[in-house]
């Protein structure tokens, strides 16, 4: 027996669409879900200690080596061997140093993950050096005649707002005055 349908009314079911529109997102915002899978298919756990390898070991270690992966004994999260590729002339050095690293990469993760170091000698593409960013917005220099009235005001958001609107009026002067 079929179920009674009000006449007139379209019966198809209605297809999920998502919202469009909003902000494009930056590639490096969505690389850590999208290596994620990746990541832990070849032993890492994490992403991030690939991505962060140059604070958590330093610039000259992570010129000379570069981790490859962290093994785990069967269902654990601690005491892992990580493998990490090393520049062949610089193999001893990195051997001599394991256990500054081993500290280090256990202090990334707050626990003891890390109890051995394999090492494998091989290329290693040392990490972009990061250009200077530009200061943000609210540390830039306020001009001198704006600044001392703008910090009478009790209101941190009205302040920073009125600062953000000095700091354009003082861009644009000075722009108006080179021309």
């Amino acid at each position: 027996m079929e179920r009674d349908k009000p006449k007139g009314s379209a019966a198809a079911p209605r297809r999920y669409e998502r919202k469009r529109g909003g902000q494009a997102r930056a590639i490096s915002e969505l690389m850590p879900q999208v290596g994620r899978a990746a990541f832990r298919q070849f032993g890492f756990v994490q992403s991030s200690v690939v991505s962060r390898w140059p604070e958590i070991v330093g610039p000259a270690h992570a010129k000379i080596c570069a981790p490859e992966s962290i093994r785990f004994p069967q269902g654990e999260k601690s005491d892992g061997i990580l493998q990490l590729v090393v520049v062949p002339a610089h193999a001893p050095f990195i051997q001599q140093v394991t256990e500054e690293i081993m500290e280090r990469v256990n202090r990334f993760f707050g626990y003891r993950a890390v109890a051995r170091v394999k090492l494998r000698q091989g290329a290693v593409t040392p990490p972009k050096a990061e250009e200077p960013r530009p200061a943000p917005p609210s540390l830039k220099p306020i001009p001198l005649e704006l600044g001392d009235s703008l910090r009478d005001i009790g209101d941190p958001e009205l302040r920073a707002v009125l600062e953000s609107l000095a700091r354009s009026l003082g861009e644009a002067e000075s722009e108006r005055t080179e021309d």
